[in-house]
């Protein structure tokens, strides 16, 4: 059970209140406290993009890897999020982001930018990382499918499939069906991102 500066801490985080991070770890709060849904305060902070409270917490020595009830984490949620700010925060981490942690789809942290359509997030984690372009999860997608999957075929997902495919995602990869990004690509009428698959 978290006691009152856990609590304390959980709160700040919650809130984005760097100074009140600070008071409460001062006052004896664990840094890896967890609340009902067993959310650590550092994913509590980058749920929210909370870049100051999240330097607290990393400078205090979170785990950047510390996966909820969801199996979500701080690293992981800022593929969804695509905050570019945050991802740069964590990676300072010691220890940094496991990029190989999967979400609970099976995904890594690339997957659910590239479905977003998160540009500058994707352009920043394959120029900064060396994360696996072609990770697959348990959909049996890459992020260069899920993109076109689950994209809406407009500018931003345009993006990121040319950022796929010029850090040298395998577009010949095809889903659990067989399908590759070019076939979903030409079912769904997206021009622009098929003439791109075509190379």
């Amino acid at each position: 059970m978290p006691g009152p500066a856990d609590l304390s801490l959980l709160a700040a985080a919650r809130r984005g209140d760097p100074a009140a991070v600070r008071a409460a770890l001062d006052a004896g709060a664990r840094v890896e406290a967890r609340d009902e849904e067993l959310r650590t305060p550092l994913l509590l902070a980058a749920l929210g993009d909370h870049v100051a409270a999240a330097r607290e917490l990393v400078a205090a020595g979170a785990d950047v890897n510390a996966q909820d009830a969801r199996h979500d984490s701080a690293w992981l949620v800022t593929g969804v999020t695509g905050s570019v700010a945050m991802m740069r925060a964590l990676l300072a981490a010691d220890p940094g982001p496991d990029l190989k942690l999967r979400n609970r789809f099976g995904g890594i942290s690339l997957v659910p930018a590239a479905e977003r359509g998160h540009v500058a997030y994707v352009q920043a984690l394959l120029r900064e990382t060396d994360i696996d372009v072609d990770h697959v999860n348990d959909l049996g997608w890459t992020a260069l499918l899920e993109a076109v999957i689950l994209g809406d075929g407009g500018r931003a997902h345009q993006k990121v499939v040319a950022l796929l495919l010029a850090a040298g995602a395998d577009r010949s990869l095809a889903d659990a069906e067989g399908v590759t990004a070019l076939a979903h690509a030409g079912r769904r009428g997206f021009t622009e991102i098929a003439d791109l698959l075509r190379g």
